[in-house]
């Protein structure tokens, strides 16, 4: 584990204004993410936690409050600077997949190389690679259509690791998929952890949190570590 933190919160608030109203969804957040971690945050609906996982993907910005990424102070950076560091520092998986449905297997997960100076045979290396990990390079040709929703999840999870990201955020990555195919990709999570990615998962279920090796819990925007 390296000594300094490669996400770092400090007393992060976060807050919307709705019909004149001030709304605090996160009320005071210290946090600190070191890498090859591998977290799962619990809570209800409403607690705050996909605001706080926007936040480290630097697809939300903070109200109050200090948010560094890898030693880069991310508050108060343009759109551009924002988007540059999501390439080179995020990975996204999500529980609706967000996958192109024109597009086939191979072309969904290339899609991040069409915001890198990548050359195109170390893309298709990559991504080859990255198929390869989730066990679907049968399956390149294929469109989401045809695909049952745990290959679908797999293609997601490759587009999230093809760019070899510093973390990976994975919002209830779980959760529209059943018991079986839950299990099989927690499985490939877990082999990811393992070969040394750092990983920030969402969930509300407790068998997914128990995958990780350490839990916090988000209640009405504040985070805590489960004893």
């Amino acid at each position: 584990m390296s000594v300094t933190a490669i996400v770092k919160l400090e007393n992060v608030t976060k807050s919307y204004s709705m019909e004149g109203q001030t709304v605090a969804v996160l009320r005071g957040i210290d946090f600190s993410v070191y890498q090859n971690e591998f977290i799962a945050i619990m809570g209800a609906s409403g607690s705050g936690k996909s605001t706080l996982l926007h936040i480290l993907g630097c697809l939300d910005t903070v109200t109050e409050g200090t948010y560094e990424l890898d030693g880069n102070n991310v508050r108060g950076l343009t759109d551009n600077k924002l988007a540059a560091l999501r390439l080179n520092y995020i990975g996204f998986v999500f529980q609706d997949f967000n996958l192109l449905p024109n597009a086939t297997v191979y072309e969904n997960v290339a899609l991040p190389f069409l915001y890198s100076r990548a050359h195109p045979d170390q893309s298709k290396k990559l991504v080859m690679e990255a198929l390869d990990a989730v066990a679907l390079t049968h399956r390149l040709r294929h469109r989401p259509s045809s695909l049952s929703g745990g290959e679908r999840q797999r293609v997601a999870i490759a587009r999230a690791v093809v760019c070899t990201p510093k973390i990976i955020l994975a919002d209830e990555p779980t959760g529209n998929l059943d018991s079986a195919t839950s299990a099989e990709i927690l499985t490939l999570f877990s082999r990811l952890h393992k070969k040394g990615a750092t990983i920030i998962l969402v969930t509300h279920d407790h068998k997914v949190a128990e995958t990780a090796s350490r839990k916090m819990i988000m209640e009405d925007g504040r985070l805590a570590g489960i004893p």
